[in-house]
């Protein structure tokens, strides 16, 4: 037995070197067995060795059993056989123990042993040499299974089949379809399943493939097939009346200019990818570690990083510079997050170290789940050593992310290229197209349409008038020879159907090919514009605004729903220490002393000056002077107060280059931490066990019994200390968690600090609450023996760790609370007001915390005080989130109902209702479960006074006569009748809903989508907490396709590509490291406020310009096109043009092409200062007002109006006419020359009349094009000499032509003035009014600086909590575990006293150091954090100045004292709750 299993091992582990080693023997039909039985020694198994003599059918019966075993599904395996054929003289291969590694707890599980870990390995189990020796066994097999006998004589064709199966069975068994297998140090193992490499592409074309695959996608498009087509018709002169030049060189413009605008963008993706791919990264290749490419990287690389250095793959954690396996990584290139999350790899693996020998050997083997774009998920198991260690994320660097604060690190590649998350999260690229050009795209289909129909017409007049009329006439007008004469139906039916074919060629130009030259011209100029904008400008950074794209400007204008990320999107991620509140009373605002009124913060007022602090950070800002001078005076309230700040948290310290810094978890502790510094309380070090921190230049240490972490439900922390004889605990957490857990007798305290607290969340601050309890040294040993029981149960062990944890966190006493401000980037709030009173909604879609989220909602405005109520989803099943939803809508119809305006409210405006008390609608009210029906709440009178509800303003919400209109420039003729004056919407009231990740999975279900968005469509905003990158990107699409609503996403990481990706404008902001979002997006902005002019100014024009531009050019087109039809009804429809072929093929290039570009580049209605300060200017691109097919058919018959005349009079004048010197005016060439001059006249006064912003470039391309069109058709003429030379000429000469032109213009344009000024006087525009007013200085409501600077806080009041901490659970046991220590647990030792004699000698020299500010270079980091000398003077003014330190003056005989009895001299390394036996 014992034998066996170890030849069943070597034999596998030979076996293992080369993997394919069973494959190419089932090809070659030999026993893989059989070799390494020749090889092993007899003695090993007891027996004599299988010898080369084996019968075929002997090995074949060994093969077939094999395959027979695993169509049973692996009930037995080849090193393990039943006990029930041991009769038959089969030996069995026992199970092996296995060490199963989960987490930080080791099980010893017995698993059947998986020889080399691969399946090959398996069929190495050869059968015993007595069976293979043994006939009879052989034959009791063959007839227990007569099968084998027919397999016995199988053919190669069964051993390729055999050799499928065994494929199979390796991906099936060993990993499922959804699981991938990766060993480390191992090319040609992982080449099999073709993982991908670490090349990015993003480029579409090559230099071979550019040419075709360009010219196919552009004629994918609809308008250039259709131009080609026409080409092709035009090269047949049967039917053809018109040169193909009139259609090749417009199609060879469109489609050069397109190609080199394709090339250029793709040229520009090729240089971003080879950046990308030429990275250096060092990799370990044959045991030596060199440079290599990222593009070179592999899965199953083991490479290297060092400090600051990106990541190039997603990799495995195995070795780090760190004793414990620790390294810190920055995320910024994935969330847009500045601050450092902690990494830590397998304590198995972290004995490699840098050993490059070691680390080549590595040879485990990883099985994990397949790519997928979750950032904070991975799963898998890595095989190692005959035992599985689980891994998670934890385990895990993405690439993208940058090393910090860690010297180097080793990992092996997991997800290399495409497959990492980076680029999973990237999504797919959609194809991306304004509303404009769907509308026209449907347009054009119209228009092609249309002509076929005027086509067919004329070709069916063109048959009758050639079958009654044209017939007699051959003589003059021949039939061509290849119409048939014999029968004349016959022949003017062919006739007709040639004129089908030669009018669609005539009428071609209804839908020029210019229309695409210049919308693409348009885009393309108007980019560069935005690309040139000063005010888009951020200095900081050196960053101008950029338009990636050039084919949705105009969708700028039309944007209705704004998906917004939170962190580093709307806020810099930086946290300020702001305000605070002491012993109830509050610091922070700068009174004047003259008025007694708080004076607003600016930069230009003087801060606090703390360079007395030899450890003050020159960046720290404090203007509150009556602070610092009462902690400099001893003041106890303030002393307790920032010494529970420096000592309450999980901030770790370190010394860089003599200067002490900080590494925390969360931006808010180390903005709490840096103001305690500042402020002369100065967090020094730390150990597992102990807290040093220095107050106004003295040590003092603490030692550290507890950290009770923080987590999501408990949303407070707590350390517990002892200092001599004292011990104490200090906590820091939400208002309301706090509050409750604070003993009585301090009534008068809670009072005052809760007014600070409202008012610290009315300015949109975050605001915790600070306690201390003191405890005995009895209590707290009699809490800790049964908090460590707690911690050792195996039933419910948090639950009665919670209860532990509430007892001791119970009785404290109120110390203050500190206000910090997630500092916004500048002008958001002021942004998102203006946006807002636009008409457009935005979401903020966030992977923060709900409280975090509602916080910043509440600083940037997004959320109010003045809102009715915030609806809070966060059910965590189906029928929650229901039940939920249907009682907001109930809340909103109620509200409605009472709303001004209804009838109710007419009937209660003069009741003497408490407004107070109906102010807020508590969702509390709604969320208890009655069986009565739910009676309503009294009518909200607060909003009698908010809104005017009126059927005019129903039914010109966002028009002309809007509130917001009426409200700048006054309702004359309420004033003039003596009515009342109008109450304007008031914007700031609603409602706002909150959505949870866990609940929106139920939202964005089928069932529920329909609910949540028709309560979601009523809030004035909407935020959504805790979701995915999926998430973000499902609600994006929810919207798009359920609302038909323009979206905008806007963000600044990983996280947010695919968000960015699946709206219709995709916003990424740059200037910071995390630049993978603006790479997907179509604009690149520096700061979020850039937004608003990116939309309001930018946007309304592209899409007032562009819609503009449209109008005019179909006007003109079809005012140009119809001409022809006209005049088809005098020529017997055969197809004659009224112009000369040369004016028709340069018409839209040269004649008309310049006026209508500067159009559509230049116009503006209102200034770029007016479009900023008037938000509902943006109103009518949510609704496509200024073009949709009501614009388009009032164009069509404005053309068809101004062709009509533009023909018709001429033709009147002109019919039959003689000059006054006797020549003949009513011939063809003289009616088009002139027809054609009065064309261009009429288009250079109509676009004069379109005109509302001139500049020098209209000026000169209107004016010019008009004496272009002189000067070009008399060079035509004369010096090329056209057929239509001095037919211009000589009209001109004659005051018949004026006249005519004269009055035909006038004709034309005076209905256009009549109807311009009639809408003017009666309906003028918004921007009608604005240019009226224009003189004079009026400023919007909603233009106002909203921004919620410090004096216009200070004013307000909140019954709101705004508690928000960004902190994660698991790092007070990192710290008490010593994990996150840069020396190893079991180097700290912890002084009871002071400690040994040599740690105390340590300590002495150590802080004489410190106090010489002599720095050695040599110092390890473990020094600066053992600096730890403790003076021995009596603390006043503090919560531990009683403490009595007298009897550890004598060094280090105290050091048995006091605790000698119960405690040993080294304090446990793990925190009680992780505690292992």
């Amino acid at each position: 037995m014992i034998g066996g299993g170890k030849r069943c091992s070597e034999a596998a582990r030979r076996l293992r070197q080369r993997p394919d080693t069973l494959e190419l023997a089932v090809l070659d039909g030999q026993e893989v067995g059989k070799q390494d039985d020749d090889q092993t020694p007899s003695g090993a198994i007891g027996e004599p060795a299988a010898t080369a003599s084996t019968s075929s059918s002997t090995k074949k019966t060994c093969w077939f059993q094999f395959a027979r075993s695993s169509r049973n599904r692996r009930k037995r395996l080849h090193c393990e056989e039943d006990e029930e054929e041991a009769d038959n003289g089969r030996k069995a291969c026992l199970a092996q123990p296995e060490g199963m590694n989960i987490g930080s707890s080791t099980q010893t599980i017995a698993t059947p042993l998986m020889i080399g870990d691969s399946f090959y390995s398996l069929a190495t189990a050869a059968p015993n040499p007595a069976q293979d020796t043994n006939p009879e066994d052989q034959e009791q097999y063959k007839q227990r299974d007569p099968s084998v006998v027919s397999e016995s004589k199988s053919t190669r064709s069964r051993s390729l089949r055999r050799l499928s199966q065994l494929r199979r069975r390796r991906s099936s068994y060993y990993f499922s379809e959804n699981e991938r297998r990766i060993r480390a140090n191992d090319k040609e193992f992982n080449l099999q399943y073709k993982y991908h490499n670490n090349y990015i592409k993003t480029s579409k074309y090559s230099v071979f493939t550019f040419l075709p695959f360009n010219l196919l996608e552009q004629f994918q498009r609809l308008a250039n097939f259709y131009f080609l087509c026409l080409l092709v018709l035009q090269l047949i002169p049967a039917i053809s009346s018109l040169t193909p030049v009139t259609t090749a060189i417009p199609l060879i413009g469109v489609l050069t200019l397109t190609a080199v605008k394709d090339a250029y963008d793709d040229i520009q993706r090729h240089l971003s990818d080879s950046q990308v791919n030429n990275r250096k990264s060092k990799t370990l290749r044959n045991g030596k570690l060199v440079d290599a490419k990222w593009s070179e990287v592999q899965v199953g690389d083991v490479i290297r990083l060092d400090n600051n250095q990106f990541v190039a793959a997603d990799i495995l954690l195995l070795t780090t510079s760190e004793p414990n396996g620790l390294c810190f990584i920055e995320t910024a290139e994935l969330d847009g997050e500045t601050n450092l999350k902690a990494k830590q790899c397998l304590t198995e693996t972290i004995e490699l170290g840098d050993h490059h020998d070691a680390l080549w050997n590595f040879n485990g083997e990883i099985l994990c789940e397949r790519p997928n774009n979750l950032l904070n998920k991975f799963d898998g198991t890595l095989i190692w050593r005959n035992q599985r260690f689980a891994l998670d994320n934890e385990k895990i660097l993405l690439r993208g992310c940058v090393l910090r604060n860690t010297q180097w690190c080793y990992g092996v590649v997991v997800f290399a290229g495409v497959d990492t998350k980076l680029m999973q999260n990237s999504g797919k690229t959609q194809f991306k197209s304004t509303g404009v050009d769907r509308l026209l795209n449907f347009i054009i289909i119209g228009i092609v349409l249309f002509l076929v129909s005027i086509c067919a017409l004329f070709a069916v007049g063109c048959a009758i008038w050639e079958g009654f009329i044209g017939q007699h006439f051959q003589v003059y007008l021949p039939w061509e020879h290849i119409i048939p004469k014999d029968y004349i139906p016959t022949g003017a039916t062919v006739i007709g159907l040639l004129v089908f074919f030669s009018y669609a060629i005539v009428l071609n130009t209804v839908v020029p090919i210019s229309l695409y030259v210049s919308v693409e011209v348009i885009r393309f100029i108007q980019s560069f514009l935005i690309n040139w904008d000063e005010e888009m400008y951020y200095a900081r950074t050196n960053t101008y605004a950029k338009a990636r794209t050039t084919t949705l400007n105009e969708e700028l204008g039309q944007i209705q729903y704004i998906f917004s990320d939170k962190t580093g999107t709307l806020t810099q991620n930086i946290m300020t220490f702001n305000k605070c509140s002491i012993n109830g009373r509050t610091y922070g605002d700068v009174i004047d002393l003259r008025t007694g009124e708080p004076i607003e913060v600016t930069e230009a007022l003087q801060c606090v000056d703390f360079s007395a602090n030899p450890h003050h950070e020159s960046d720290f800002r404090w203007y509150d002077r009556t602070l610092l001078d009462a902690v400099r005076s001893d003041e106890e309230h303030s002393h307790v107060f920032f010494r529970l700040l420096a000592l309450c948290h999980t901030v770790m310290a370190e010394t860089v280059e003599g200067k002490l810094e900080y590494q925390a978890q969360s931006p808010d502790e180390a903005a709490l931490v840096a103001a305690a510094r500042n402020f002369g309380f100065v967090f020094r070090s730390r150990t597992p066990n102990s807290i040093t921190i220095e107050v106004m230049g003295r040590l003092e240490e603490y030692e550290l019994l507890n950290i009770l972490d923080f987590n999501n439900v408990r949303k407070r922390m707590s350390v517990i200390l002892r200092r001599g004889d004292s011990v104490v605990l200090y906590c820091k957490g939400a208002d309301n968690v706090i509050y409750d857990r604070l003993h009585g007798g301090q009534e008068d305290l809670k009072a005052r600090t809760q007014d600070h607290l409202n008012k610290f969340a009315g300015e949109g601050l975050r605001t915790l609450v600070l306690a201390e309890r003191r405890l005995t040294e009895q209590y707290y040993k009699d809490w800790r023996t049964r908090q460590q029981e707690a911690a050792l149960a195996m039933d419910s062990r948090e639950e009665k760790l919670n209860e532990i944890y509430e007892e001791i966190e119970s009785d404290m006493q109120l110390v203050g609370v500190t206000a910090i401000e997630d500092k916004l980037q500048d002008g958001v709030p002021k942004a998102i007001a203006n946006l807002q009173s636009a008409g457009i909604k935005i979401w903020v879609l966030t992977g923060d915390k709900q409280e975090t989220a509602i916080n910043i909602g509440y600083s940037c405005q997004l959320l109010t005080d003045e809102l009715a109520d915030v609806f809070i989803v966060d059910g965590n099943s189906v029928e929650e989130v229901e039940k939920q939803l249907r009682q907001f809508k109930e809340s909103i119809k109620i509200y409605n109902r009472f709303r001004p305006g209804g009838t109710e409210a007419l009937y209660n405006s003069d009741s003497n209702m408490d407004p107070l008390s109906v102010t807020m609608t508590q969702t509390s009210v709604f969320m208890h479960e009655s069986s009565a029906p739910p009676t309503p709440p009294p009518p909200p009178a607060i909003s009698v006074v908010t809104f005017r509800w009126d059927d005019k303003n129903k039914d010109n919400k966002g028009g002309p006569d809007s509130a917001e209109c009426t409200d700048l420039f006054g309702d004359e003729k309420r004033s003039l009748d003596g009515g009342a004056a109008s109450i304007v919407i008031d914007e700031t009231t609603g409602f706002a809903l909150v959505v949870n990740g866990h609940s929106l999975v139920h939202c964005l279900s089928p069932e529920l989508e329909i609910k949540f968005l028709d309560i979601a469509s009523q809030c004035k905003a909407v935020i959504c907490c805790r979701v995915t990158p999926l998430q973000k990107a499902l609600v994006v699409e929810l919207i798009k396709r359920a609302k038909n609503a323009v979206t905008l996403a806007i963000g600044d990481g990983a996280n947010d590509v695919s968000m960015i990706k699946a709206a219709h404008i995709g916003v990424g902001i740059s200037g910071q490291e995390g630049l993978q979002a603006v790479l997907s997006s179509d604009y690149a902005i520096a700061q979020f406020r850039y937004l608003e002019r990116l939309l309001l100014v930018h946007g309304r024009w592209s899409y007032y310009r562009m819609c503009k531009f449209l109008r005019y050019f179909f006007y003109k087109n079809f005012a140009f096109t119809l001409c022809h039809c006209w005049y088809s009804l005098f020529c017997g429809f055969s197809a004659q043009t009224v112009f000369d072929p040369m004016f028709i093929s340069v018409y839209n290039l040269f004649y008309t092409s310049l006026p209508v570009l500067s159009l559509g580049i230049f116009e503006q209605d209102v200034s770029d200062k007016n479009s900023l300060e008037y938000p509902r200017l943006y109103t009518p691109g949510l609704k496509s007002e200024l073009f949709n097919i009501r614009e388009f058919i009032y164009s069509v018959l404005h053309g068809a109006f101004t062709s009509l005349i533009l023909f018709l009079i001429p033709y009147g004048v002109y019919k039959d006419g003689v000059s006054q010197h006797g020549y003949i005016l009513s011939d063809h060439m003289t009616l088009g020359a002139v027809v054609a001059t009065i064309l261009i006249v009429d288009n250079t006064a109509q676009i004069s009349l379109y005109t509302s912003y001139w500049t020098v470039v209209n000026h000169i391309t209107i004016w010019g094009s008009l004496v272009w069109y002189f000067v070009l058709d008399y060079f035509y003429n004369y010096v090329i000499g056209g057929p239509y030379v001095g037919s211009l000429t000589q009209a001109i000469k004659d005051l018949t032509f004026w006249m005519t032109m004269l009055i035909t213009v006038m004709v034309l344009v005076a209905p256009v003035l009549a109807y311009k000024y009639y809408l003017l006087d009666t309906h003028p525009s918004l921007s009608d009014k604005i240019r009226q007013k224009s003189l004079k200085k009026i400023h919007s409501r909603a233009s106002s600086d909203v921004r919620r600077t410090p004096s216009s806080r200070r004013g307000r009041r909140s019954v709101r909590s705004g508690y928000a901490f960004a902190h994660q659970e698991g790092f007070g046991r990192l710290i008490t575990s010593g994990k996150i220590m840069h020396k190893k647990p079991q180097d700290f030792a912890f002084p009871l006293g002071l400690g040994t004699k040599k740690t105390q000698a340590l300590h002495n020299n150590l802080a004489s150091a410190d106090q010489t500010k002599t720095n050695s270079s040599g110092h390890h980091m473990g020094n600066n954090n053992n600096t730890n000398q403790r003076h021995n003077h009596n603390q006043n003014h503090s919560s531990m100045a009683d403490i009595s330190v007298e009897g550890r003056v004598n060094g280090a005989d105290a050091g048995g004292s006091g605790g000698t009895e119960d405690m040993s001299p080294r304090a446990p390394c793990q925190d009680l709750d992780t505690i292992n036996l």
